[in-house]
């Protein structure tokens, strides 16, 4: 799963306005901007991580001599023991470093859902947010081959490239 960078502010304004709007948070009015920065930097911890993860597991590659094929399995067995979510684990991981985080935050005036009550209301946004189409995440895919996964290069001729693909078939945002 991926998060773009672009989209954590959004992502992040509409879960703390679906948990207000389900009266499952209080929230003063001046401190909601900071609540939604909370929220951010989980959205952004989940990018660092899994960004270093990819490292990791390229490098382990790399040292070991094994084929380019092998770095998904290595860094699914470094997400699980950093227990961090990969894949469909993902938006679980996500929910619960942000109920967490709701939980910790000197900006939450008060949390009246239970935990069941929030995860309710955030998982289907971060389905909803982070769902990139398949279909459509492997026609870019096809169409950048020549650009090694993870490096800036890929990062934003992925983005361009997903931008061209999405109008072409009408679905701009």
């Amino acid at each position: 799963m991926r998060i773009y960078r672009e989209r954590i502010g959004p992502i992040a304004t509409s879960i703390v306005s679906a948990l207000l709007d389900e009266e499952l948070l209080e929230v003063d009015a001046e401190q909601r901007e900071e609540v939604e920065l909370d929220v951010a930097s989980v959205l952004q911890e989940y990018r660092r991580t899994d960004w270093e993860l990819s490292e990791t597991a390229r490098d382990q590659v790399s040292a070991r001599g094994l084929d380019y094929s092998h770095t998904h399995k290595i860094k699914a067995q470094l997400a699980a023991k950093q227990r961090f979510g990969l894949g469909e684990d993902a938006i679980e991981w996500l929910v619960g470093q942000i109920l967490e985080i709701l939980l910790q935050s000197r900006n939450v005036e008060e949390v009246y859902g239970e935990d069941h009550d929030i995860r309710r209301v955030v998982a289907p946004i971060l389905k909803r947010e982070l769902g990139v189409d398949t279909s459509l995440d492997l026609e870019v895919r096809k169409r950048i081959k020549n650009l090694e996964e993870g490096t800036d290069d890929f990062e934003i001729e992925y983005q361009r490239t997903m931008e061209k693909v999405r109008q072409a078939k009408g679905l701009t945002d």
